[in-house]
């Protein structure tokens, strides 16, 4: 498994901020979905969440767009990890 620094550095998302961590790959739908988002409202501004994830979260995308965050996924040997932040923070 690679560090999650490495994982965000592929992505866009600003290499400087703090990150929060969350597995939802034992969680069956919607728990990984509705996790995210609750975990999003509570997270200080700037702060980058990480998503560990066993599949492409592709029905949150819509909802992390609705609500102005920026994503990108990049899929690993052994599972998903979904990159979030706020573009405007």
């Amino acid at each position: 498994m690679q560090s999650y620094a490495s994982v965000v550095d592929r992505t866009d998302a600003p290499g400087d901020s703090p990150r929060e961590v969350i597995d939802v790959r034992s969680l069956g739908p919607p728990e990984p979905l509705k996790n995210t988002l609750e975990t999003l409202v509570d997270l200080d501004d700037g702060t980058v969440l990480v998503q560990r994830n066993d599949r492409v979260p592709q029905f949150l995308f819509p909802k992390l767009e609705d609500r102005g965050y920026a994503h990108e996924t990049v899929e690993l040997e052994d599972e998903v990890v979904t990159v979030i932040w706020d573009p405007d923070a």
